[in-house]
C-alpha cells in the first residue's frame, strides 16, 4: 500500500486494509527511492494511480491509496507474494466500502 496520509487525509486505514495486513506475512508501504541496478520489482505511490506493468527485466508496482482515490474510481491497495527472491500472485483490491 502507498500515500495513506494517515492522519492527515484519512483519520485511519479502511477495514479492508488492516484485514489484509493481519493476514500478511510482511507489509510494503514505499517512499524512499533506491538504486535500480539492484532492483527486480520497484514499488512507488504518489501517484495514487494503481498499475503494474515490466519495463524490460523491472516490475514496476503502484498500490494506489487505500484512503485517497483522488481523480480513480476507487480507493485501492495491492497483496503480493514473496518467495525465494520474486515476486508473484500480485493482485490489485478494490475498496468498496
Amino acid at each position: 500500500m502507498s500515500d495513506t496520509h494517515v492522519p492527515t487525509r484519512a483519520r485511519s486505514l479502511p477495514a479492508a486494509v488492516l484485514t489484509a495486513v493481519d493476514e500478511a506475512d510482511a507489509v510494503l508501504h514505499p517512499g524512499d527511492w533506491v538504486d535500480e541496478a539492484a532492483l527486480d520489482v520497484l514499488v512507488s505511490g504518489h501517484s495514487h494511480i494503481p498499475w503494474d506493468t515490466t519495463v524490460g527485466s523491472l516490475r514496476l508496482l503502484n498500490p494506489g491509496s487505500a484512503t485517497d482515490r483522488r481523480r480513480q474510481p476507487f480507493r485501492t491497495f495491492m497483496t503480493a507474494t514473496a518467495e525465494h527472491g520474486k515476486i508473484h500472485d500480485v493482485t490489485p483490491h478494490r475498496i468498496l466500502a
